[in-house]
């Protein structure tokens, strides 16, 4: 059931982690907490139509306790394991093997068991990109974009992936400068050819900075609750822009609807977490992700 969460006090053996279950466990999502993902409503579904007998649970590890967790799973022969908040950067450092841009990003969001060794990539970067591409039929290669809320995981990972795909500039956004300048240098040396600047979200000429760029991109938590305020003002909108916020539930946040009364075109996150969860199905099993039956199965949760 996409509802049951699963304890660590549920690895000491197959006979409990499988109980009352016809297939067993094979995938997991961990996380904490776990309990809203919606990967189990993706990925069953598509183990289901490729013939896989298993299933994609939740399981909720305390901070900590990644790289037991991610032991006991291969131990107890899991196929892998996607990661979410806060793991993926402990992820990363339990890895044995780490695929080049999983390291540039600097987190683990995919975790695949290879003879006994604990592998991993990130989905997130090469997600959003294709997210971008469906959404506004555009490629990050040249774009000016923003980050906004840029100090946390998904903003390290998208900010990298722009500089990855070729993006002109990359502009971070945060409340502080402070927890962003240090990554705008990495990033900096790292990618020469993409110029990455940091603003702090009080200074006055954000909105004019902000008009300059073709993509706005949200990573931060302000939307999560109907009643958030957008992280930015109307004004930094402007009806060249695409805008695109990481957040899928609610559909659409107050920064997506000062976007929309600017003229400018929207999305939200659900085709970025669709993309990455397709892009992680295919490393746990190369070339079968059923994209529109994991579709169907986001929809009928979002």
């Amino acid at each position: 059931m996409n509802g049951e969460v699963y304890q660590m006090s549920d690895l000491i053996a197959r006979d409990v982690l499988d109980a009352f279950h016809e297939k067993p466990a094979i995938l997991a999502v961990i996380g904490c907490p776990v309990g809203h993902s919606a990967s189990p409503a993706m990925h069953q579904p598509a183990l289901d139509a490729c013939g896989i007998s298993g299933r994609y649970i939740k399981l909720e590890v305390p901070v900590g306790r990644v790289m037991e967790a991610l032991q006991h799973l291969n131990e107890l022969g899991f196929v892998g394991a996607n990661v979410t908040v806060p793991h993926k950067f402990a992820a990363l450092d339990a890895c044995h093997q780490v695929d080049e841009a999983a390291r540039q990003i600097g987190a683990v969001n995919t975790i695949r068991f290879v003879d006994g060794e604990i592998h991993g990539w990130n989905t997130d970067g090469p997600g959003f990109a294709r997210a971008i591409e469906e959404e506004f039929q555009t490629s990050l290669a040249g774009l000016r974009v923003m980050i906004v809320g840029a100090g946390g995981g998904a903003g390290q990972a998208i900010a990298t992936q722009c500089a990855i795909d070729g993006a002109q500039r990359v502009i971070l956004v945060n409340r502080t400068v402070e927890k962003i300048d240090t990554l705008v240098q990495v990033l900096g040396r790292r990618f020469p050819a993409t110029q990455f600047h940091s603003i702090a979200l009080n200074d006055p000429q954000l909105c004019g900075v902000a008009k300059q760029c073709q993509l706005m991109v949200n990573t931060s938590s302000l939307g999560l609750r109907p009643d958030d305020p957008s992280p930015l003002s109307a004004t930094c909108f402007a009806r060249h822009q695409w805008v695109y916020d990481t957040i899928y539930k609610p559909p659409l946040t107050s920064f997506l609807r000062d976007a929309i009364k600017q003229g400018a075109e929207v999305a939200n996150g659900f085709s970025m977490l669709l993309h990455q969860g397709v892009l992680a199905y295919n490393i746990w099993y190369p070339k079968q992700a059923p994209l529109e039956i994991m579709r169907s199965g986001l929809r009928s949760v979002s």
